[in-house]
């Protein structure tokens, strides 16, 4: 194999980071709905011919653990691709995470021989199935999810299929947008295609290759330097799910990590059975929060690829809420369990590194709202993504507020109230920090958010709830306290006030209803007593704890 000297490595592990970076700005600029080019949710990266993540942008991720899976079930599906080809896929039965999140490969040959894919992730506003927007909370199979999309050829040799593009666009509800973002994922694809054979140009493919696997047995070293360091021995953490939105609470997420010299085994075989629900994961998905839980633990500066996760092995039953026997419904699965799934192997590793732990970052409770708008005529789905919830703190210091879950840790944005205004019939009455929604510890948890929102239509919209963290705060650690947990409702002139539970359909939002949406801070590191005077009286004078809280806290 070529050698390659520590500076050629370095120069390549940075161009492919530039390469990822610059295929998310691509996105973000071309793509149509406002769940992309306002909230981001979509990651890249880019996977070698064995399935092994190379590189990837600082996006979501969630998306990009899952990633490698994705990429084997195409290896397996295609042997003779070639130059031109774009594949995409779906399904979470063969590598992805769940139906909402469509993902696009482009190959990447030199000299012949195809060395690398290009990848997009992105979320859809609609992927067809009974609801709007992508979640069906009703789902007992996953066929009532939406379109299931195994890995095709969608362009062969350059040409584009477009009777699969017919097919697929017909079947979802918003096809214009749909249309808009399949291609605005392609051309990111290409265009990290296009930067890798310049990239070759420059160094050629086998100093690349070379330079590749010496970044990847550098993560390895890095991450198992930092894994050497913890206390050893077998560990066990726990987190619950609210509900399965069927009557069934308290759905148990069990981690028991064994940690011996520079390796770690997380093994989730003691969680509970599938549910008839979305709130099951899929395989791929499920390794994504494993991943995410150990990437969180160690150094920041270390590369998040396939060579970090060397020292990590994963043990699941299938058949279990975090590994769903095939036909399950599992679009929650990106949030739920997944936040759970991480949650309860911090917790577990709180014995082994403590300093590195941070408490538990607030949960997803999505709103989907589809309607008219009376300002064009035309229908829209709209997905809340304000109203963040806030960050667990960590011996480094008090939570981000509104920073968003665990899944995401601030890769997804709410984007501009200015714009989501002007291209929606809304109104944001307002929306600013919640005062006393943080865990308190001896670090403060961030704080949730207080919005009132106003839906502007003329005729009768239609919402759909998917989330969790109505009956579990986010969670303390080390002593800390648990967050305040959600708390949403929907106001009406005309009807009595009521509570938004996490799972619903079909929920009737009348003209001029408000959404009262107080959503959960993070969870406090630390006891209590240990909390700062200064501190203390910083947050009462900011407003981020008032009343009695603070009165309770100071005594």
């Amino acid at each position: 194999m070529t050698s390659v000297d520590p500076i050629t490595r370095a120069v390549v592990q940075h161009r492919l980071s530039g390469i990822v970076a610059e295929m998310g700005e691509a996105m973000l600029r071309t793509s149509y709905s406002q769940i992309l080019n306002s909230s981001r949710d979509f990651s890249l990266a880019i996977c070698d011919a064995q399935s092994r993540l190379i590189a990837q942008a600082d996006h979501i991720p969630v998306h990009v653990g899952a990633l490698p899976w994705a990429a084997r079930a195409v290896e397996a599906r295609f042997t003779d691709v070639a130059p031109g080809d774009v594949i995409l896929m779906n399904d979470p039965y063969h590598g992805g995470s769940h139906l909402p999140d469509l993902t696009i490969f482009v190959p990447v040959f030199a000299s012949g021989r195809r060395l690398f894919w290009t990848i997009v992730r992105a979320h859809q506003s609609d992927i067809g199935g009974a609801t709007h927007g992508a979640y069906n909370p009703d789902a007992t199979e996953i066929w009532q999810e939406g379109l299931r999309i195994p890995p095709i050829k969608l362009y062969e040799a350059g040409k584009l299929r477009d009777d699969i593009l017919d097919m697929l666009a017909l079947n979802v509800r918003n096809s214009y947008d749909f249309r808009g973002d399949l291609f605005a994922m392609i051309g990111a694809a290409h265009l990290g295609e296009r930067r890798m054979q310049k990239l070759f140009a420059e160094l050629s493919a086998p100093v690349v290759e070379a330079a590749i696997e010496g970044v990847l047995d550098a993560a390895e070293g890095q991450a198992r330097s930092v894994v050497a360091t913890w206390k050893d021995g077998t560990f066990h953490g726990e987190a619950f799910l609210d509900d399965d939105g069927r009557g069934h609470n308290d759905i148990r997420i069990a981690a028991k990590v064994a940690k011996h010299g520079s390796g770690i085994e997380v093994d989730l075989s003691g969680s509970g059975p599938q549910v008839l629900s979305f709130v099951n994961s899929s395989h791929a998905n499920m390794h994504a929060a494993v991943a995410m839980a150990f990437f969180y633990l160690i150094d920041p500066d270390t590369p998040k690829n396939s060579g970090a996760l060397r020292p990590l092995k994963v043990v699941a039953r299938q058949g279990s809420v975090v590994w769903a026997d095939p036909g399950h419904p599992v679009t929650l699965c990106t949030s739920h369990p997944s936040n759970e799934i991480v949650e309860a192997i911090i917790k577990a590793l709180a014995a082994s590194c403590p300093d590195r732990v941070m408490a538990g970052w607030g949960r997803r409770f999505r709103i989907a709202i589809k309607g008219e708008n009376p300002r064009t005529g035309r229908p829209f789905i709209w997905h809340l993504f304000h109203a963040r919830p806030g960050g667990g703190a960590s011996a480094g210091g008090d939570g981000w507020s509104s920073i968003g879950e665990w899944h995401s840790v601030g890769g997804l944005k709410f984007g501009s109230i200015e714009v989501a205004e002007a291209r929606f019939p809304l109104h944001f009455r307002h929306h600013e920090f919640l005062p006393d929604s943080g865990g308190d510890g001896r670090f403060r948890g961030g704080l949730g958010v207080a919005l009132d929102l106003v839906v502007e239509t003329e005729k009768v919209a239609l919402g759909n709830t998917a989330g969790e963290g109505t009956r579990h705060g986010s969670a303390g650690m080390l002593g800390g306290e648990d967050s305040t947990p959600h708390r949403y409702r929907l106001l009406s002139k005309d009807r009595p006030p009521r509570e938004l539970r996490t799972k619903e359909v079909g929920i009737e939002i009348h003209p001029g209803d408000c959404l009262e949406i107080r959503s959960a801070g993070g969870g406090g590191w630390g006891p209590a007593e240990k909390r700062a005077k200064a501190a203390r009286e910083r947050d009462r004078l900011q407003g981020l704890v008032t009343g009695d809280a603070a009165k309770a806290r100071a005594g």
